[in-house]
Order: structure tokens, then C-alpha cells, then sequence
């Protein structure tokens, strides 16, 4: 199933750059919106035993705010390729037998996201939309807590990248001609295995971060 969502996502995208601009007898619309954001990450996370050292135990990942940029490129009235850029900082919780923990490390994670949007009423005052695309998640600067290397020596803490789909929906609301008021809702498919190192012992967990992300903020179109 995830196959064929990033399947069907690059080929939603590959469409979009093939298609040419509908011929007009005026070019009187904007072809570029730029969109700044205020944005909250909700991992809706699924997590696995971290193995072997610990079966009865996983993990949670908190929630974040930040401000996000997009660009939208217009190719017809309808159709536009937005690009997301945002990156957060999120705790991980130890839970199960690591319930006591508290804090077992953090990360930083950063989304690129390009999605292919439908316009449906492009030039209303309410103007709403939908997309559909691809994710490449990177996560950096992964470090374990004092806490859980204080309980089990030493440990160093990676993630590996992701590659998801995205789905979006938002819609925006003018305020003059040329800038609007933006409300914006995604969910962005995110899995990631995480590696703890123990002097020569490895642990790993199987995480889905999957998190919604709704958004407000402000936009203009040119």
C-alpha cells in the first residue's frame, strides 16, 4: 500500500511539471504563492519493543511548534506544486518498562514535503484546496538523555530517514488582492527505525511518527 502511494505521489508530480499553463488571452493571474506559518507537529506515533535489551518497553514522541515557509508554484488557475520546508525539535519518552525514565533522548527532524494541490476556487475571496505528494524526513542531532545513559552506561542515539506521502488540505482567505489569511491541515506518513548504542550492545525500535500538522498563517500571492 505505501509503495503504491509514493508510486501514484511521483506520478501526481511528474504530471505536474509535464503540464503547461492553460492558454489565456490574458496572463492575469499569479503564478507564485509564498505562505509563512505557524505550525504544531502531532505525531500520532505506533512504537515497537525496543529489542533485545528491552521487550516491555517503547517509546512516545512529544508534540512541536514552529514556523514553516512554503512556496507555491501555479502552472493553471487549479493546479500548483507547493513546497514545505519547516524542521522541529521533539523529546522522546521512555514508556512501558522505561515509564520511570522520563526523558530517554531528543531530535531534531527536518520534512521537506512536496505535494501536487487541486485549487477549487481560485479566484474567490475563500479559495480551498487539497494536495497529495512525497516526504523525505531527515532526522539530526540525535542525543540520548543523561537520564537513560545514567541507567544503562554510554549510548549514542540515531534515526534513520524516511520516505512517506503527504496529504493536504487547507484553504485561504483574502485579506486585500494579494494577501490572505492561510489555514492548512497535513499528514505526513514518517517510519523510522531507531538505533541505540551501548558500548558493544545495539538496541532498535521500529517507530511510525505519521503526525498531523495543522497550521495558520499568512500568505501572498505574485
Amino acid at each position: 500500500m505505501r509503495m503504491k502511494m509514493l508510486l501514484l505521489g511521483a506520478a501526481m508530480l511528474a504530471g505536474a511539471a509535464a503540464m503547461p499553463a492553460q492558454s489565456q488571452s490574458t496572463d492575469d493571474y499569479q503564478h507564485w504563492i509564498v505562505r509563512l506559518r505557524a505550525i504544531r507537529v502531532t505525531p500520532t506515533e505506533r512504537t515497537g519493543p525496543i529489542e533485545p535489551t528491552f521487550p516491555t518497553a517503547n517509546t512516545a514522541v512529544t508534540n512541536a511548534y514552529a514556523p514553516e515557509l512554503d512556496f507555491t508554484y501555479m502552472a493553471t488557475r487549479h493546479v500548483g506544486a507547493e513546497l514545505i520546508l519547516a524542521t522541529t525539535r521533539h523529546d522522546i519518552q521512555g514508556r512501558g518498562a522505561l515509564d520511570g525514565l522520563g526523558k530517554a533522548g531528543h531530535t531534531w527532524v527536518l520534512p521537506p514535503t512536496l505535494t501536487l494541490q487541486y485549487h477549487f476556487l481560485p479566484d474567490a475571496h475563500v479559495r480551498p484546496y487539497v494536495g497529495a505528494g512525497i516526504n523525505y524526513t531527515i532526522f539530526y542531532s540525535e542525543k540520548a538523555s543523561g537520564a537513560l545513559q545514567n541507567a544503562i552506561g554510554k549510548t549514542s542515539l540515531g534515526l534513520s530517514d524516511s520516505v512517506g506521502y503527504a496529504l493536504q488540505a487547507g484553504v485561504d482567505v483574502d485579506i486585500t488582492p494579494k494577501i490572505f489569511v492561510n489555514l492548512d491541515l497535513k499528514y505526513i506518513d514518517i517510519d523510522t527505525k531507531a538505533r541505540l548504542t551501548t558500548g558493544g550492545l545495539i538496541d532498535r525500535e521500529r517507530v511510525h511518527l505519521d503526525p498531523l500538522v495543522p497550521g495558520i498563517g499568512i500568505g501572498m500571492r505574485f
